[in-house]
């Protein structure tokens, strides 16, 4: 009955990748990037508890861990992509109010004294 057992085991540790992968996913999606950072330590411990080939019953495991792993680096894409336009949108907001305020014509450092 132990010979049963090790394949299960082994299919098991990649099963450990396929839930790793399923929460950082679930982290990226809810913009969590801090407790998603945090995952990075764990993820390097799973992959090197991980044997140099996975056995065969592994691969649709490791097919889906991949798949979610893609679906993971399009989340944080689109994340970064909002940021972006978000900064963007709150620089151009900061312009339009030094605009209306006559700030753009002051400078916002002293002019610099070259009698010195």
């Amino acid at each position: 009955m132990s010979a049963p057992a090790a394949p299960a085991d082994g299919v098991a540790r990649y099963e450990a990748i396929l839930a790793h992968a399923e929460l950082e996913l679930e982290l990226a999606g809810r913009g969590e990037l801090t407790e998603l950072a945090a995952l990075g330590e764990r993820w390097e411990q799973l992959v090197a508890e991980l044997p140099a080939r996975p056995p065969a019953a592994a691969a649709p495991v490791l097919a889906k861990a991949r798949l979610i792993h893609d679906r993971t680096r399009i989340e944080l894409l689109r994340l970064r992509e909002t940021l972006l336009r978000d900064v963007a949108g709150a620089a151009q907001a900061k312009r339009t109010a030094a605009g209306y305020s006559g700030a753009a014509e002051r400078p916002s450092t002293p002019a610099l004294d070259r009698t010195a």
